[in-house]
């Protein structure tokens, strides 16, 4: 029987250190048949998406450490810092300019399963934020994560989108916008 875990955790260093991941090398690897990995994951995008997420999962951690400030001021600081970390993730560079259609649909749609989840974490900090009385929301807290997670999405994919460089301190500047905080300089550490 197969171990999802050694699975993941193979197919995670095969995708952080190549940009991508092809299932058949990878079935080879941990030693089970392509078929099964296709059964258990519904397909590469399937895979692709997991692998992805939990590569996302502890980068959204590591932004909110890193974001200085609290409140709404923080959940901006936040976003700019996890565009910043994903600006600069030389694997997810590889893996946007190799696939660019694949990835966006991965990672920016319902249904490429990434984003809802980005989404759901993006929605537990704004939560925290709110419960801690540091911050209340303009709009649904459901509705206000899908549209921080978008804007920041914006300057993430930027340069498959406009053709311009990626430009993190813009997501913190925008989503401050949205959250009524005023526009962050292009200091994350500053605002004005």
């Amino acid at each position: 029987m197969i171990d999802p875990e050694v699975v993941l955790d193979a197919a995670r260093e095969v995708f952080i250190a190549d940009g991508g991941i092809e299932v058949g090398e990878l079935a080879q690897t941990v030693g089970v048949n392509r078929t099964t990995l296709y059964r258990r994951w519904g397909g590469r995008d399937g895979l692709l998406a997991e692998v992805i997420w939990s590569i996302t999962e502890p980068t959204i951690a590591a932004a909110a450490r890193r974001a200085p400030g609290r409140g709404a001021e923080k959940i901006a600081r936040t976003m700019g810092e996890f565009a910043a970390i994903v600006n600069g993730s030389v694997h997810f560079g590889t893996f946007l300019r190799r696939e660019p259609e694949r990835a966006l649909r991965l990672m920016t749609t319902h249904a490429g399963g990434v984003q809802p989840r980005i989404v759901g974490k993006i929605r537990e900090l704004v939560q925290a934020e709110i419960d801690a009385g540091e911050m209340s929301s303009p709009l649904p807290i459901d509705d206000l994560a899908l549209i921080l997670v978008r804007i920041t999405e914006t300057f993430v994919y930027t340069n498959l989108i406009t053709g311009r460089e990626p430009d993190a301190a813009k997501a913190s500047q925008a989503c401050a916008a949205i959250l009524g905080v005023g526009l962050l300089s292009d200091d994350p550490n500053e605002i004005t």
